[in-house]
């Protein structure tokens, strides 16, 4: 019997949760009507806001919230993305210590889906608009069928999908070590609870957002605008934090 899909159902309306750490006036944003399914950019406020809230870090694959302030002991020992290199459209290596100190969006996908990944693609490119040139923000797409989808095709998908920006890395390498991030550290999938093999597909609609420290710090529907429109405000959060200096890995 197939385990009901909590994850899936709730992911919608999850909203990466923000702890108000001191009491303060919080300013309502006022935001256009999700109309955009054609990647037109969303109103959303991006100027910085008060020092006041943090995002929770996350460690399983539950989602389940940790609140540590930034330079909390409990850090050193905590879920980290782990070491990787892989090659991105232009042919050039992309390391998890290239991109210390950056705050990034995650998703998973590949080149030939119909459907599904335009539509998230297009919605990161919204995240993309909301801080343009920003030379701490980056975007990482793995593709999930890296035999199909080498650096030529890669490159190809980029220019179809308009991806520009030298901060958005589409992702070709190794699939056993593409597949073990996407499940085992960024925990990317829905079905929580069901064990799966190297040789099932990964195909998801998620998006995971990571510090400058290689945490997770949030996890969002890559198809629902709400979920697109809390991701801007969490990139901005997060960008406020005090963050200790960056320790490679």
């Amino acid at each position: 019997m197939k385990l009901y899909n909590l994850r899936n159902k709730l992911l919608p309306l999850f909203i990466s949760p923000v702890l108000l750490i001191s009491s303060c006036e919080k300013k309502e944003d006022k935001q256009a009507e999700d109309n955009n399914a054609d990647g037109k950019s969303l109103s959303v406020d991006t100027e910085q806001p008060k020092k006041t809230f943090r995002l929770p870090y996350y460690n399983e694959a539950f989602f389940t919230p940790h609140w540590h302030s930034p330079d909390a002991p409990e850090l050193a020992s905590f879920h980290k993305i782990p070491a990787f290199e892989l090659t991105n459209q232009q042919g050039a290596s992309v390391t998890s210590k290239s991109l210390r100190g950056d705050i990034y969006i995650v998703n998973f996908f590949f080149t030939s889906c119909p459907g599904i990944c335009p539509a998230v693609i297009r919605n990161m490119q919204i995240v993309e608009a909301a801080y343009p040139q920003d030379p701490n923000l980056s975007l990482l797409s793995f593709s999930v069928t890296p035999d199909k989808d080498d650096v030529e095709t890669l490159s190809k998908y980029a220019t179809k999908m308009k991806i520009t920006s030298p901060s958005w890395h589409l992702l070709t390498g190794n699939r056993k070590k593409i597949y073990n991030l996407g499940r085992n550290a960024y925990f990317i999938e829905e079905d929580l609870g069901v064990k799966k093999t190297d040789d099932e597909f990964l195909h998801t609609e998620n998006l995971v957002l990571i510090d400058g420290n290689q945490h997770i710090r949030g996890i969002y529907n890559g198809m629902n605008k709400t979920s697109i429109k809390q991701l801007i405000k969490d990139i901005k959060v997060l960008k406020t934090e005090d963050t200790p200096e960056v320790n490679s890995h």
